[in-house]
């Protein structure tokens, strides 16, 4: 069998599959047209959260239930570009049909499967490569403007129990114990133990990339432009240069959807895109990650920055960043820290991966062999991403993981 394996994008998802594969003695080329890191990749900008509790799909009704109402509020975190609803309409088809109960067991399901094991398997990953000193473990709080925002969602709870997801509650009283900053919008809250996040997002994908390269795996900087699957698959670089392995890895997140196309393979994914603001150098920062219901937003204690992540904007992977999100950024952070100086501050939009079913792409379409596809992350990519790297690597190898990939099958759709 050859060993020889091309990896075409760089973020968390494409540098942690290049590393497993070169642990288990792949020839490994990872290609993108950005150094890995870069603010230029989706896996910069995230909330740097490794989310175990998130499997929750996307889809839900009370979303839906609320949407046009959220889109037509300039103060809702949910933006539509109308100009892209006619190229969003094939995937919000059957994201709609996805709304049904008797498809939301099968998604959570499937959602937890590849989560609830993200902090092993992230430490698995980068234990011994210098990125590992980018992972902090401690408490995760959700914060509630009140006690009943919390108990009306009993979907919500009802699914996390059955996952052994069981938060304990605090009272406005000790959330002002544990953070005297805290503004009064929030009297109720829930408190998970056990919980990792990423001080840095970036510096952690570079630092992992930094050892694969000294460990002799290779790069090269470029876009790749078409893709041929076959006994001996092969791609063509935006310059004319031609490469071919034994075996070809895709995954470069929302840019992987026009490449699958080009092997045949029909997936459904958009760009749902999300905005971070970064409060540098803040006077005081969180005591731990808060996950902000009432702004849908995540708060994170970073290096050097006390970064708030979320929004959902539906647009082309092109188009330019809005400033509304942001706008909306900086209301959430006064209202949770009426005290925090908002001067210096840095802002970025970011592309999520994002199918109609919530769940990732993974594995190889019997129409295109010898391509195998990772990407799809949503809002869990950064948490997923060395969980399906490893996966892909025993793929690769031909070896049975010990899971089920059929829901997230590449050629599902």
């Amino acid at each position: 069998m050859g060993r020889d394996i091309i990896i075409v994008g760089a973020g968390i998802t494409g540098v942690a599959t290049a590393e497993w594969l070169r642990r288990d003695g792949w020839k490994t080329t990872l290609i993108d047209p950005v150094e890995p890191g870069s603010p230029d990749q989706t896996s910069y900008g995230n909330a740097g959260m490794l989310a175990r509790a998130s499997f929750m799909p996307v889809a839900s009704a009370s979303l839906v239930r609320k949407a046009p109402a959220m889109i037509l509020d300039p103060g809702s975190p949910l933006y539509m570009r109308w100009s892209y609803l006619p190229r969003l309409l094939p995937w919000l088809i059957p994201f709609f049909r996805n709304l049904a109960r008797d498809r939301w067991v099968p998604i959570t399901e499937g959602l937890a499967q590849v989560t609830y094991d993200c902090n092993d398997q992230h430490m698995a990953l980068a234990r011994g490569t210098g990125a590992e000193r980018h992972i902090q473990r401690g408490e995760c709080v959700t914060l509630y403007r009140r006690e009943e925002e919390y108990l009306s969602d009993r979907l919500s709870m009802e699914t996390r129990r059955k996952f052994g997801i069981e938060p304990r509650s605090i009272d406005r009283n000790e959330l002002r114990e544990r953070d005297p900053n805290l503004g009064p919008a929030y009297s109720f809250a829930t408190v998970l133990d056990d919980y990792n996040w990423l001080t840095s997002p970036g510096d952690y994908v570079a630092a992992l990339f930094a050892h694969y390269r000294a460990q002799g795996g290779s790069f090269v900087k470029g876009k790749v432009v078409d893709l041929t699957p076959g006994a001996t698959p092969s791609l063509i670089l935006d310059g004319g240069q031609s490469l071919s392995a034994d075996k070809i890895a895709l995954t470069a997140g929302v840019w992987s959807g026009p490449l699958a196309k080009k092997l045949g393979v029909k997936v459904r994914l958009t760009a749902e895109r999300g905005y971070h603001l970064a409060i540098r150098n803040p006077a005081f920062t969180a005591p731990h990650p808060y996950m902000v219901t009432d702004a849908k937003i995540v708060v994170t204690p970073m290096e050097n920055e006390l970064r708030g992540a979320g929004m959902v904007e539906f647009a082309g992977i092109d188009d330019p960043a809005r400033d509304e999100p942001v706008a909306l950024l900086r209301k959430a952070f006064a209202r949770l820290y009426p005290a925090l100086d908002l001067v210096e501050t840095e802002s970025w939009m970011g592309r999520r991966p994002t199918t109609p079913d919530s769940l990732p792409i993974l594995g190889e379409a019997s129409s295109a062999p010898n391509v195998l596809h990772a990407y799809g992350g949503q809002h869990v990519g950064l948490t997923i991403g060395p969980k399906l790297g490893r996966l892909v690597a025993d793929l690769a190898a031909g070896r049975t993981p010990n899971m089920d990939l059929a829901p997230y099958a590449p050629d599902r759709f």
